[in-house]
Protein backbone atom coordinates (compact mmCIF):
# COMPACT_ATOMS: atom_id res chain seq x y z
CA UNK A 1 0.00 0.00 0.00
CA UNK A 2 1.47 3.42 -0.79
CA UNK A 3 0.93 6.08 1.75
CA UNK A 4 2.07 9.44 2.86
CA UNK A 5 4.32 10.04 5.96
CA UNK A 6 5.57 6.62 5.77
CA UNK A 7 8.71 5.08 5.41
CA UNK A 8 10.79 6.54 2.26
CA UNK A 9 12.37 4.74 -0.35
CA UNK A 10 14.87 6.29 -2.61
CA UNK A 11 16.69 5.51 -5.79
CA UNK A 12 18.89 7.16 -8.33
CA UNK A 13 16.71 7.80 -11.27
CA UNK A 14 14.19 6.28 -10.19
CA UNK A 15 10.27 7.98 -9.14
CA UNK A 16 10.07 9.03 -5.35
CA UNK A 17 7.81 6.50 -3.57
CA UNK A 18 6.30 5.80 -0.27
CA UNK A 19 5.28 2.48 1.40
CA UNK A 20 3.59 1.48 4.33
CA UNK A 21 5.46 -1.25 6.53
CA UNK A 22 2.68 -2.14 8.80
CA UNK A 23 2.60 -5.57 9.39
CA UNK A 24 -0.80 -6.39 10.57
CA UNK A 25 -1.67 -9.01 13.05
CA UNK A 26 -1.96 -12.23 11.14
CA UNK A 27 1.06 -11.46 8.96
CA UNK A 28 2.89 -10.94 12.23
CA UNK A 29 1.52 -14.21 13.62
CA UNK A 30 2.05 -16.12 10.68
CA UNK A 31 6.07 -15.23 10.49
CA UNK A 32 6.55 -15.41 14.47
CA UNK A 33 5.19 -19.36 13.28
CA UNK A 34 7.19 -19.62 10.86
CA UNK A 35 10.42 -17.95 12.70
CA UNK A 36 9.27 -20.83 15.66
CA UNK A 37 9.35 -23.80 12.68
CA UNK A 38 12.56 -22.78 10.98
CA UNK A 39 14.61 -22.34 14.31
CA UNK A 40 13.66 -25.69 15.23
CA UNK A 41 15.47 -27.18 12.67
CA UNK A 42 18.41 -26.02 14.36
CA UNK A 43 19.87 -28.59 16.31
CA UNK A 44 23.10 -27.99 19.34
CA UNK A 45 25.52 -30.08 17.74
CA UNK A 46 26.51 -31.88 21.09
CA UNK A 47 22.58 -32.49 22.51
CA UNK A 48 19.99 -34.23 20.13
CA UNK A 49 17.49 -31.11 20.17
CA UNK A 50 16.69 -28.15 18.46
CA UNK A 51 17.61 -25.07 19.83
CA UNK A 52 14.13 -23.66 20.50
CA UNK A 53 12.92 -26.75 22.47
CA UNK A 54 16.28 -26.48 24.63
CA UNK A 55 14.97 -22.99 25.90
CA UNK A 56 18.03 -21.04 24.16
CA UNK A 57 15.77 -18.78 22.04
CA UNK A 58 15.02 -16.02 24.52
CA UNK A 59 13.53 -13.33 22.57
CA UNK A 60 12.53 -12.88 18.85
CA UNK A 61 11.49 -9.43 17.28
CA UNK A 62 9.54 -8.91 14.19
CA UNK A 63 9.65 -5.12 13.64
CA UNK A 64 7.64 -3.34 10.95
CA UNK A 65 11.09 -3.19 8.93
CA UNK A 66 10.78 -7.08 8.72
CA UNK A 67 14.70 -7.21 10.32
CA UNK A 68 13.88 -9.86 12.46
CA UNK A 69 15.67 -9.94 15.43
CA UNK A 70 16.97 -13.15 17.78
CA UNK A 71 17.48 -13.32 21.06
CA UNK A 72 19.32 -16.23 21.92
CA UNK A 73 22.32 -17.75 24.72
CA UNK A 74 23.65 -20.97 24.39
CA UNK A 75 24.61 -23.89 27.27
CA UNK A 76 27.84 -22.96 27.82
CA UNK A 77 29.43 -19.31 27.15
CA UNK A 78 32.82 -21.37 26.01
CA UNK A 79 30.16 -23.65 23.49
CA UNK A 80 33.10 -24.07 21.10
CA UNK A 81 30.26 -24.27 18.38
CA UNK A 82 29.03 -20.78 19.00
CA UNK A 83 29.42 -19.34 15.30
CA UNK A 84 28.16 -22.30 13.73
CA UNK A 85 24.86 -22.37 15.75
CA UNK A 86 24.56 -18.38 15.11
CA UNK A 87 25.12 -19.03 11.44
CA UNK A 88 22.81 -21.68 11.46
CA UNK A 89 19.98 -19.39 13.26
CA UNK A 90 20.30 -16.41 10.86
CA UNK A 91 19.98 -18.92 8.04
CA UNK A 92 17.23 -20.64 9.00
CA UNK A 93 15.55 -17.24 10.04
CA UNK A 94 16.29 -15.76 6.16
CA UNK A 95 14.32 -18.79 5.38
CA UNK A 96 11.26 -17.60 5.74
CA UNK A 97 9.49 -15.50 3.40
CA UNK A 98 8.48 -12.30 4.34
CA UNK A 99 11.41 -11.50 6.22
CA UNK A 100 14.48 -8.68 5.55
CA UNK A 101 17.36 -9.79 7.29
CA UNK A 102 18.21 -11.75 10.59
CA UNK A 103 20.50 -10.16 13.92
CA UNK A 104 21.47 -12.35 16.48
CA UNK A 105 22.43 -11.16 19.70
CA UNK A 106 24.25 -14.09 21.80
CA UNK A 107 23.75 -13.20 25.80
CA UNK A 108 24.27 -14.86 28.84
CA UNK A 109 22.09 -13.09 31.20
CA UNK A 110 20.08 -14.99 32.41
CA UNK A 111 22.07 -18.13 32.65
CA UNK A 112 20.68 -21.07 30.55
CA UNK A 113 19.41 -23.86 32.79
CA UNK A 114 18.17 -27.28 32.27
CA UNK A 115 14.41 -25.46 33.86
CA UNK A 116 14.34 -23.58 30.09
CA UNK A 117 13.77 -26.12 28.32
CA UNK A 118 10.64 -27.48 27.22
CA UNK A 119 8.68 -30.72 27.76
CA UNK A 120 9.30 -31.93 24.59
CA UNK A 121 12.87 -31.68 24.57
CA UNK A 122 12.89 -33.51 28.20
CA UNK A 123 10.63 -36.58 26.83
CA UNK A 124 13.45 -36.40 23.64
CA UNK A 125 16.29 -36.47 26.05
CA UNK A 126 14.62 -38.82 28.56
CA UNK A 127 15.32 -36.04 31.59
CA UNK A 128 11.98 -37.28 32.97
Amino acid sequence: MIAADETTIDAPNAPRWTFDLAIDEAEQTRLRDDIVAALKTVFDPEIPCDIYELGLIYKIDVPDNRMIAVEMTLTAPGCPVAGDIIASVEEAVGTVAGTMGTTVDLVFDPPWDQGRMSDEARISLDMF
